[in-house]
């Protein structure tokens, strides 16, 4: 059985490995040291047997205080196929997340599957989901496509 729980310190060596590891964009193994300690109250595991086979993490942005941005999401090959959206709901019943009214995450143009999964959080939400340009690839130092900030809600 899959048990969905807040990120421990000793979970990130897993997440890292299951994140993706291709492409300019590998975060440390730092980032998500970080994201299992200092923003544990704002994620979600989700491990099989000792393993981890999918996680959320993110953070309350402190200009957007009713917004839970989810910065590192992902599945392992072989996970249930409705883990993705398990994991975003159990996430929105955090503690830290009771007055959350968005649930937020950018994707690339050609990240269909991310769109299609909030698209079925917000269905099961009964809300909307909204996309509008993010970040310019100028932003970025290397190559990079535009990101899409992709909100669903309003929650509650």
């Amino acid at each position: 059985m899959i048990e969905l729980r807040p990120p421990r310190p000793a979970d990130a060596p897993g997440i890292w490995r299951l994140a993706p590891t291709q492409g300019p964009d590998r975060d440390s193994p730092y980032a998500f040291v970080l994201l299992c300690t200092h923003f544990a109250d704002t994620g979600v595991v989700a491990s099989l047997d000792g393993a981890i086979v999918g996680y959320a993490l993110g953070y309350r942005p402190p200009a957007y205080p009713r917004d839970m941005f989810v910065w590192q999401f992902g599945t392992a090959i072989g996970a249930p196929e409705d883990l993705g959206v398990r994991l975003l709901e159990e996430l929105l019943t955090r503690p830290a997340c009771a007055e959350v009214r968005f649930l937020c995450m950018t994707r690339g143009p050609r990240d269909l599957p991310l769109r299609d999964l909030l698209a079925a959080v917000s269905r099961r939400c009964g809300v909307g989901l909204r996309e509008e340009p993010c970040f310019s690839h100028t932003l970025f130092a290397r190559p990079h496509a535009d990101e899409v900030l992709c909100r669903v809600g309003p929650l509650r």
